[in-house]
């Protein structure tokens, strides 16, 4: 299996769940030394070698280049890229709305559209996309984020409709809530609704490998808390402060 956005907590959560099963796991990244930390801890705890490949998911003219290069195939990829990025900068500076909005839908979305073609080819492999409830709907408070992660869940959906209908290519949308990691740090998370990047790596192990689901929400309070803001009208909904 191959991680992309390897760096990460969750991917690093995910890449280690599957090594103690036994997979063979590769993680890519930009940032390839906080990668390669964490490929050297799974090593320690399961000791299975784990291959560490650089990968800017932004260079999207490199991305065709970036598959056809592996040094195999893998048999499932699991895309955790994210970018929280910052609502009140983003409102302002069109750089950094396009980063988190590329960064979250465009790069990932594009990557995976390659991988679904080469597994298609080969006649197998399960996609597993890693979206967020902030896509559900849009909240003042972190609507680009929320956008980009709308339509990477769109993407998926639509994705998992044309490989159904092949058999042969399994997509799965993960959609966490709050999660512990280094990106949301800063944040006073609420403990009810947080989850720990281990938990949602054993959802994503659970919904890709063992009990096959299509669309998943980490913490399943937060399908109930999601469907209940879903149901506000939008004349009460646009003047709560969310």
């Amino acid at each position: 299996m191959l991680v992309i956005g390897g760096s990460s907590d969750i991917g690093h959560a995910a890449a280690l769940r599957y090594a103690e099963r036994s997979w063979q796991v590769a993680l890519a990244a930009r940032d390839t030394i906080t990668a390669q930390r964490n490929a050297d801890d799974i090593k320690a705890r399961t000791g299975n070698d784990v291959a560490v490949h650089a990968l800017d998911i932004l260079e999207t003219d490199r991305l065709a280049a970036f598959v056809d290069d592996l040094p195999a195939l893998p048999d499932t990829v699991i895309s955790v890229v994210g970018e929280l990025g910052d609502q009140a900068r983003a409102e302002r500076d069109i750089a950094h709305a396009a980063m988190v909005m590329r960064t979250n839908f465009e790069a990932p979305s594009l990557l995976l559209g390659l991988f679904a073609n080469a597994f298609a080819a080969r006649g197998s492999g399960t996609i597993v996309g890693v979206s967020s409830v902030a896509g559900d709907r849009g909240r003042g408070s972190n609507y680009v984020y929320g956008a980009a992660k709308a339509g990477f869940s769109q993407f998926l959906s639509g994705l998992r409709n044309r490989m159904a209908l092949t058999g042969k290519v399994r997509v799965v949308t993960v959609k966490p809530g709050f999660v512990r990691t280094r990106m949301t740090a800063h944040l006073k998370l609420p403990a009810p609704l947080t989850v720990t990047p281990a938990r949602v790596a054993a959802d994503i192990y659970a919904a890709a490998e063992e009990s096959p689901r299509d669309v998943i929400y980490v913490g399943r309070r937060f399908w109930l808390v999601m469907t209940i803001i879903g149901l506000i009208p939008e004349a009460l909904f646009k003047r709560l402060k969310l």
